[in-house]
């Protein structure tokens, strides 16, 4: 049997053909569809003189399109490069370029930057609009073969947004994008086919691609999408659509939290949030107001992405990542790579089947993250408790030094979290001519509320050592934010004359 990631959807069409595999709004797609859909576009690759192990640019928002790209090209025996629809020119220049795609799929609306990319790779470009493109997989003779791959072989290449220079490509095989999402949803979700997901994350990104689409579509559940992220919009789907499951980021629970809505969401029977970290505060003011657990766990592109998370069956400790998921090691090391002591500041370093195969082309970078013991370092410090359960204190490269003692800003931002007026928050670290950096935050009020910088300062002092309060507070309209809601930390800074106490 094909160790291809695609035998998720035609080993499920063949039990559930006739169910509905996706919806948005009041379009519906059956597993049988889906399943012919992607037959057909792996032929039309075929027709374009496609070979075996060639690399697909998918430039699509969430709509059905996506799955049907994304596993038409699996099944040819392709490589699927997921691309955010929102890139400039120049980026899917790099984007295609880097990997040497040979064809990009790319929604109407944002041809002229598939096509300025496509141009510089030499690739062609497959336009994606509702009504045409199903006359074009109409004309395709459908290739229902799944291409015969090893595990080993390259799946996905999702390119990680580093803080300083060009994207790396990180490559992962069948067997890592296999075995992270059916470990997700048979022992994290507990996904069957009666489930209904809300596709909210960006299909781009590894966490969408897990733990929602594969997820979903390995068990033969309903995926429900929403292009793009609107909180009342999504509540109103989660009653619409008598929505289960729903996976965010923070600022998604954070959005819904301050939306105003009436929405019956009584459907929801389990919230797993990742990508960044939840603030404490906002997990128990979700689950309070919509009585609903929610999950917290942790992963990066590099792993898959999950790589440990609160199981349901288990404790769930609210500011934890919980513990490694089945077949998966992680460990706290210090600079000389080392293990530390139980109850030591560590960098997590992560081990088994979810490690990437490596960076595309990027031998020396792939050297300096995965060690000849297969051990991946994250860049990411926390720490572990007697019960084994890991807790991030921050990314290492954020973390501020001020005048010698660390300042860990996700510690900083969970107090400023539980000011009552505060929605969304960032503390970062601000060049200091005397303590080498102070503490800065900027600070997003909720609609309606007016405080001075003062009393915000005054609220954080009393529940923090002297060194860590933030001298430095300014307001802000909104906070900057990555394509999946993440906030963006290297995109903020001071104004020169950011307000202190």
């Amino acid at each position: 049997m094909s160790a291809n990631l695609a035998r998720a959807l035609t080993e499920t069409a063949e039990r559930f053909g006739d169910r509905t595999a996706l919806k948005l709004d009041d379009v519906e797609v059956t597993y049988a569809q889906l399943d012919e859909m992607t037959a057909r576009f792996a032929g039309l690759l075929k027709s374009k003189g496609f070979e075996h192990g060639d690399r697909v640019g998918i430039m699509l928002p969430n709509v059905p399109y996506f799955a049907i790209a994304y596993y038409g090209t699996l099944r040819a025996g392709g490589v699927v490069v997921p691309m955010n629809v929102l890139l400039k020119g120049r980026e899917t220049s790099f984007y295609l370029t880097d990997p040497g795609a040979k064809l990009v799929v790319a929604w109407g609306d944002f041809l002229d930057a598939a096509q300025t990319g496509a141009d510089e790779a030499g690739a062609e470009v497959i336009p994606v609009k509702p009504g045409e493109f199903e006359k074009l997989l109409g004309g395709a003779e459908p290739d229902t073969a799944l291409a015969e791959v090893d595990g080993s072989d390259s799946a996905v290449i999702l390119y990680t947004s580093g803080t300083t220079g060009k994207p790396k490509g990180a490559e992962l095989t069948h067997d890592n994008m296999y075995s992270n999402c059916s470990i997700s949803a048979d022992t994290l979700a507990e996904i069957s086919e009666e489930d209904t997901l809300l596709g909210a994350l960006p299909l781009f990104h590894s966490f969408g691609q897990t733990c929602s689409l594969n997820a979903a579509i390995y068990k033969g559940a309903r995926l429900t999408m929403i292009p793009r992220f609107d909180p009342v919009k999504a509540l109103e789907i989660i009653e619409r659509d008598n929505v289960t499951l729903f996976q965010g980021v923070p600022t998604m629970f954070n959005g819904m939290l301050q939306a105003e809505s009436d929405a019956d969401v009584s459907c929801l029977r389990l919230c797993m949030s990742g990508g960044s970290a939840m603030p404490e505060q906002v997990m128990r003011s979700f689950e309070e107001r919509f009585e609903c657990k929610v999950l917290e766990g942790y992963g990066l592109s590099e792993t898959s992405p999950v790589a440990s998370f609160n199981h349901p069956q288990k404790e769930n400790k609210p500011g934890s990542i919980g513990t490694p998921i089945e077949g998966v090691e992680m460990k706290l090391i210090d600079d000389d790579g080392k293990e530390v002591d139980d109850g030591e500041i560590g960098e997590i370093a992560i081990r088994g089947h979810n490690i990437m195969k490596g960076y595309y082309n990027r031998e020396d970078a792939t050297k300096e993250s995965i060690d000849s013991d297969g051990w991946f370092k994250s860049g990411d410090m926390a720490k572990k408790d007697d019960d084994g359960y890991y807790f991030i204190v921050d990314r290492k490269k954020e973390l501020i030094i001020r005048g010698g003692y660390n300042v860990y800003p996700r510690e900083v931002e969970e107090v400023l979290y539980e000011h009552p007026a505060i929605a969304e928050v960032a503390v970062i670290g601000i060049p200091d001519d005397n303590l080498g950096e102070e503490v800065g935050a900027a600070v997003v009020l909720k609609s309606g509320q007016d405080v001075d910088v003062d009393e915000i300062q005054a609220f954080v002092k009393k529940e923090v050592a002297n060194y860590k309060y933030p001298r430095h507070i300014w307001l802000l309209d909104e906070l900057p934010k990555g394509p999946t809601g993440k906030i963006l930390k290297r995109e903020i800074s001071a104004p020169e004359r950011a307000e202190s106490g």
